[in-house]
């Protein structure tokens, strides 16, 4: 019997992660060593269904090794679009390093996975297909605690950090509702921050340092394997909002009884000259439209 990755429980260990391949997913556990990166630790484990995939890689690592890369289809993996490309390579979670030796192995896989991809694997995801980090989550930035309950983002400003439009503005609230999406930048970049776009599009300060819809980080405050998860929880938080609000739910479907009382007093109105030949005429189309 041939050896096939439907068979469950297959798995390729590499260094700070290992890949279980089961016949619509892959499970990524990730390590929890010293020298594994912490945002590897932070995530834990994922789940990436093979839809979520574009693509996959074999290349010569460093010193002796190779990688294996999963490739996310653009739009599937709330955290990837999140980090919207400011991820170093060594961060990626989509990558596992493995020794030279296990080369032949990792091409099978590699293929096997290839083998697997959906038809439409180069095409953009509709929506959100790999999991997002589960809340509640929090962290620090530099000038406000950041907080997230999964329908409500918190602000609470640090005397030592907040500017005074902050303080003047107070502690902020932000309802997922009134949310469209995230900003994140790195706070291993210049000016990193996390800024919440608003749905309602009102002007938000250049400057997030001064817009009450943003932390800034610092040295220390707001560290990736914290601000990203919560950046991209916030994210498929308001995608999912958002795709429910653009299924427009199917209006209950009234008693016949309580559509014939309605349009009887509605005849009563009418006779009584309190309703026009035209309002009895489109109300009563619009009662009956709901039988």
């Amino acid at each position: 019997m041939p050896h096939t990755m439907s068979r469950m429980g297959d798995v390729l260990a590499g260094f700070h992660a290992a890949w279980e391949f089961e016949s619509d997913s892959v499970l990524i556990r990730y390590e929890r060593g010293i020298r594994t990166p912490k945002l590897f630790q932070s995530l834990g484990e994922r789940r990436i269904p093979l839809s979520a995939l574009a693509g996959v890689t074999l290349t010569p690592g460093k010193r002796g090794t190779v990688v294996l890369r999963a490739e996310p289809r653009p739009g599937a993996d709330p955290l990837m679009e999140a980090a919207a490309g400011q991820l170093k390579e060594g961060c990626d979670p989509y990558r596992l390093v493995l020794p030279a030796e296990r080369e032949v192995l990792a091409e099978y896989y590699a293929d096997e996975l290839r083998s697997r991809l959906l038809p439409d694997a180069d095409e953009p995801a509709e929506r959100f297909l790999v999991p997002a980090p589960e809340v509640p989550l929090s962290f620090k930035a530099y000038d406000g605690k950041a907080s997230f309950d999964g329908k409500t983002v918190h602000y609470r400003w640090f005397w030592t950090g907040a500017s005074s439009a902050k303080w003047k503005a107070g502690d902020q609230s932000f309802p997922v509702a009134e949310l469209s999406g995230v900003e994140w930048r790195s706070p291993e970049a210049f000016e990193g921050h996390l800024r919440l776009l608003r749905r309602d599009g009102e002007a938000q300060p250049a400057q997030a340092d001064q817009d009450p819809a943003a932390v800034v980080f610092g040295l220390g405050y707001g560290p990736v394997h914290e601000s990203l998860p919560f950046a991209a929880a916030v994210l498929a938080a308001v995608r999912e909002r958002g795709s429910m609000a653009a299924v427009p739910a199917s209006a209950p479907r009234r008693d016949p009884a309580d559509i014939a009382e309605r349009i009887r007093h509605l005849g009563e109105l009418h006779q009584a000259g309190l309703v026009t030949d035209e309002e009895f005429s489109v109300k009563k189309a619009e009662l009956l439209a709901e039988l």
